[in-house]
């Protein structure tokens, strides 16, 4: 019974449902459950640290109901996207009303369809892979699906990584140059790909141009049944999803770096390469994703048994609190700054 409680995962679009049909205030159901509700639960709630006997994992990777919560996302997403954009583009909405139901949208899009697809992205079968990419698509991020699997597993806590935000580095700095420099990597990439393959840029083997296909397809459809105001509210649901990820890349990673040994080579990633967070409701909600350094260790664990781990740095806050923490750069670094590892700070890092 208690794996039921990943059932709170689809609060968010449920509170996304209350958005949409009542207006008004209610608009903003989705803002308010995840920046307040979700912060004071984490207060209030104990932190448990489960560890997961063998035989207990066994029997949890084979329970397929795990995988049945994910999948069902996909459905639920774009249904909610589409009663969500017809809404917008047929009643006579105030311009909060608006603004709420937006909001409320991109943070569905980020947590029920980046977040899944994240998850999704790293398992082997196909068919989970292609969901991933399809829930990529609303968000506009689908080259995530490369950088994030080719790029940021590998080069995470060093200079090579553009989803690591630096030392001192600010939110909206690190949004810019994280937007354009995973985007510039997920392209370099690709190109390897098809060089190792000696594939042309025009074969059926260049993702990214199917990226582009795909995704000017759905922006398309949109347009061409909701008209340019329906592309302006597709637009600022993706780049709001995008944000609301780059976010969450931003307090995972801040500030730590892994050292260069003597050999010239980074160390290996070990699970203090990774802020944790242990906080029951953001784990729920986000499929365990908060316990990100067992799952930089590694990364094609599901989320089902991904476990706390003590010896990695802790964020202080759960994952909402943070996030709105790290919207104030001098507050952010004077909570965080702090908690880096010393060894791991510019002036001692060799």
């Amino acid at each position: 019974m208690r794996d039921l409680k990943y059932l709170f995962a689809y609060s968010i679009p449920l509170s996304t449902f209350l958005s949409i049909h009542f207006h008004g205030m209610l608009a903003y159901s989705s803002v308010f459950y995840a920046f307040v509700i979700i912060p004071l639960l984490e207060l209030w709630l104990k932190q448990p640290n489960t560890i997961y006997s063998d035989q207990e994992k066994e029997g949890r990777l084979k329970n397929k109901l795990f995988d049945l919560m994910l999948y069902l996302n996909v459905p639920i997403v774009f249904s909610l996207l589409g009663y969500g954009f017809l809404v917008l583009h047929q009643e006579a909405l105030w311009i909060y009303e608006r603004v709420g139901i937006l909001s409320s949208l991109g943070i569905l899009l980020a947590t029920n369809a980046i977040n899944v697809a994240h998850e999704l992205g790293h398992r082997a079968l196909r068919f989970e892979r292609t969901l991933s990419k399809l829930l990529y698509m609303p968000c506009l991020y689908m080259h995530f699906f490369l950088e994030h699997n080719y790029g940021h597993h590998k080069n995470m806590a060093t200079v090579d990584d553009p989803a690591t935000a630096r030392y001192n580095q600010s939110l909206y700095s690190f949004w810019i140059s994280s937007v354009i420099n995973q985007y510039k990597n997920a392209w370099n990439i690709q190109l390897r790909l098809l060089a190792s393959k000696q594939k042309s840029f025009f074969s059926f083997d260049n993702d990214m141009l199917f990226y582009l296909l795909f995704q000017g397809f759905y922006l398309g459809l949109i347009f061409a049944y909701l008209g340019f105001d329906g592309l302006i509210m597709a637009l600022i649901a993706g780049i709001s999803s995008f944000l609301f990820l780059e976010t969450i890349n931003y307090i995972e990673h801040y500030g730590l770096r892994r050292l260069v040994q003597p050999s010239g080579k980074y160390e290996r990633i070990t699970a203090i390469h990774s802020w944790n967070s242990n906080h029951i409701m953001g784990r729920i909600v986000l499929y365990e994703l908060t316990r990100h350094s067992d799952h930089h260790f590694k990364s094609n664990k599901k989320y089902q048994v991904l476990e706390h781990k003590e010896e990695s740095p802790q964020l202080p806050f759960g994952y909402p609190t943070s996030m709105l923490l790290a919207l104030i750069p001098p507050m952010w670094f004077r909570v965080m700054n702090s908690r880096i590892p010393t060894k791991m700070l510019p002036e001692v890092r060799s």
